[in-house]
């Protein structure tokens, strides 16, 4: 915690600028969330005493042995990733809209792009946007810019919380037409999947969010058909083992980038991926870095492409995106240049076969899977008491899953358990012995 010098004084003179009381800075917090009164020190603490005292009060925490998913994963994250992104260079830079002193961070940037770009599949790759759910709205709004069409088509298999953002982003326009795909026995029903003329494009997500694989190629062929855009949802460690989306003829491919490096910190802040067709490159939101050469023929990285309402007019923005997570974009091209090819396909497979040793153990005991499709890392299993089991695991430790009813209609007493390569047997045992009993 850094030493701030205010006195009294000045926190009354900042109250009266901004013509706020505390009460009312803090009225954001939930009441219950509150604590009724300040802790009772007693007297006037050292610094030493009041570091010993908040230190005791943190080791009262208990951190739980993560199973949840649902978008976001605790995977390793290597010492040299914290090293890097610390250093004075990148943590306080700012946007580089001067590129003769602001190499370091656009080259940084570039690196990332070109890694994202190679783990994909994908033509090109921009600077980075907010997070997975922002992504998949920025595509989608994308594609209707991209074909004059005002028809989405959203499989019910792209996570929930993203459809919550995407459906928020749509109601700003009565004109747009989004229409769901039920997911059949855990997979998106294809088969219910009708593009017509007027579909600007089709979503799906693979693996989608209940862990299972989706059949990513005939969704290509159905939506190419009407010469719609193809926009898939993808996990960035699944592409160690699984064909990536330029394989598939995906026309934008957006990720959540959190696996990549970056903790679970609370729900935030992570990183969106963001990939297209070289072809839509003039229509992506957000920038673009490029590499070009100096008067002198030295190499040198600019911003080449930067089509948002800062820089022209808002009529012909292709986004009011203005800015990128350059920081979580820089921790992601660490964690890929660290791992490397065969490092990402180690932690995916070791993710997997983890998954499906649980899978399997749970199906020992009797708890089967709900739906019965190949899967990732992630799956579903119905039980009698949702919540029980996951206030029995709190005790044990362990947070042992989703308790998905929250999120679909239907899914009462569904927990999507999630894994990652960090799971050792021993913990799989506890939670095996929760859910068992």
């Amino acid at each position: 915690m850094p030493y701030i010098p205010i006195t009294d004084r000045e926190r009354e003179e900042m109250l009266k600028i901004i013509g706020k009381g505390i009460e009312e800075l803090f009225s954001v917090i939930p009441e219950k969330s509150r604590p009724d009164k300040l802790p009772d020190f007693p007297g006037g603490l050292s610094e030493i005493e009041l570091r010993s005292y908040f230190k005791e009060l943190a080791s009262r925490n208990k951190p739980l042995v993560p199973f949840a998913g649902l978008g976001v994963y605790d995977h390793y994250i290597p010492s040299v990733i914290n090293h890097i992104i610390s250093r004075p260079e990148f943590f306080t830079a700012y946007t580089p809209y001067q590129p003769e002193v602001s190499q370091g961070t656009l080259q940084a940037i570039y690196e990332y792009q070109s890694m994202i770009c190679e783990l994909t599949g994908m033509d090109v790759s921009n600077a980075s946007i907010y997070d997975g759910a922002t992504s998949l709205a920025e595509a989608i709004f994308m594609a209707l810019a991209i074909t004059r069409r005002k028809k989405v088509i959203v499989s019910k298999g792209v996570n929930p919380l993203y459809r919550k953002v995407l459906e928020t982003y749509l109601s700003e326009s009565a004109e747009i037409e989004y229409i769901p795909v039920d997911k059949d026995t855990g997979m998106t029903g294809l088969d219910a999947l009708n593009p017509d003329e007027e579909t600007a494009c089709f979503v799906i997500q693979h693996p989608n969010y209940l862990g299972v694989l989706e059949d990513v190629f005939t969704a290509e062929e159905k939506i190419h058909s009407v010469k719609g855009l193809y926009i898939v949802v993808f996990d960035p460690i699944s592409l160690g083992i699984l064909k990536p989306p330029g394989e598939y003829n995906a026309d934008i491919a957006v990720a959540e980038g959190q696996p990549l490096g970056m903790p679970l910190n609370y729900g935030g802040p992570y990183l969106g991926i963001f990939t297209s067709k070289k072809e839509y490159i003039r229509q992506m939101p957000g920038r673009i870095i490029g590499k070009t050469v100096d008067a002198d023929g030295n190499r040198g990285f600019v911003m080449t492409l930067q089509t948002r309402e800062q820089h022209i007019r808002r009529e012909r923005a292709t986004s009011n995106i203005c800015t990128n997570q350059q920081l979580c974009a820089l921790a992601a091209a660490v964690y890929l240049a660290t791992m490397g090819k065969q490092g990402i396909r180690e932690v995916a497979y070791q993710t997997t076969q983890k998954a499906h040793f649980l899978s399997r153990r749970l199906e020992d005991e009797g708890i089967k899977r709900a739906f019965t499709g190949d899967f990732f890392r992630e799956f579903v299993v119905k039980v009698d008491d949702v919540d029980a089991m996951i206030n029995k695991g709190v005790e044990h430790g362990l947070l042992v899953g989703v308790n998905l009813g929250k999120f679909e209609e239907g899914f009462k007493n569904h927990l999507l358990i999630s894994l990652t390569e960090k799971r050792t047997k021993e913990e799989m045992e506890a939670l095996i012995d929760i859910l068992s009993q």
